[in-house]
């Protein structure tokens, strides 16, 4: 086998994406049926990007701290952890989607009305638990999971021996973890990070099923009402295109110059 040039191959990948995007913005813009629709759509595309970025921020915050649990010294903390891990990855995420919604948050609601009832708080109702937080609350659970296997497998990659060293400065167990431990496993963990966020763009158009208004509904309420499946959908998969291509790119430049910093 040949090897590899050393210079960088010519993405021909993303200049046919660039004549097939740039193709259909220019029907979008030209026709005034493919106009109506991105209009429509448009509505929905903030309601994505607060659902994902949201949801990947609590997630991350939680799978980091599911990572932590998970390298515990105490074993229950341990066992409770992969309990909880294991669980969550097992059930798909449209199926933990639909048990949050209706179950769970139910349950929430209820339990809330008991604690507070001594003291004197009106009740609440399921309805006032509005289905857009069901859904970031079910993409927390379901992403917390995933993303705290990152965050372990990019933790244990750092050498003991520097953890030891930083113990034999004199350093406690947190200052070890903030200044040793996780500067270097974020390196690691960086490009699963990312991908796992271009992921829950995508994966954020499961909220639908719960007629939460993201690009995803408003698509199959435009195409119910217009019976234009064709022009709507196409445009659908036009804006998560350019927003997951976009993110890639950019992830990649980010992962570049943080390998050529370390090289340095």
């Amino acid at each position: 086998m040949r090897p590899a040039p050393d210079r960088p191959e010519f993405p021909w990948w993303l200049l046919i994406l660039i004549g097939i995007g740039s193709y259909l913005f220019w029907r979008v813009l030209s026709d005034d049926l493919y106009s109506q629709v991105l209009t429509t759509l448009s509505k929905g595309i903030w309601t994505t990007i607060m659902v994902t970025v949201v949801a990947f921020s609590m997630a991350a915050s939680l799978g980091l701290l599911l990572a932590v649990a998970s390298g515990s010294r105490w074993a229950v903390i341990r066992q409770v952890a992969r309990f909880y891990i294991e669980v969550v990855r097992g059930v798909p995420i449209i199926v933990l989607l639909l048990y949050v919604a209706f179950v769970l948050a139910p349950a929430l609601v209820d339990f809330w009305n008991w604690a507070t009832a001594y003291l004197g708080f009106d009740p609440i109702r399921s309805r006032d638990f509005s289905l857009l937080w069901r859904a970031v609350i079910a993409l927390t659970i379901a992403y917390s999971a995933f993303l705290a296997e990152v965050f372990r497998a990019g933790l244990a990659s750092v050498d003991k021996g520097q953890i030891e060293a930083a113990e034999a400065l004199g350093l406690s167990r947190w200052h070890t973890f903030r200044l040793v431990v996780f500067p270097q496993g974020f390196r690691v963990i960086l490009p699963p990070l990312g991908n796992d966020f271009v992921a829950m763009v995508k994966d954020s158009s499961l909220v639908s099923v719960l007629g939460v208004t993201d690009i995803t509904q408003l698509g199959k309420v435009t195409a119910a009402g217009n019976f234009k499946y064709f022009e709507t959908y196409n445009v659908v998969a036009l804006i998560y295109l350019t927003m997951t291509i976009t993110l890639s790119l950019a992830l990649r430049h980010l992962e570049k110059r943080m390998r050529q910093g370390t090289e340095r």
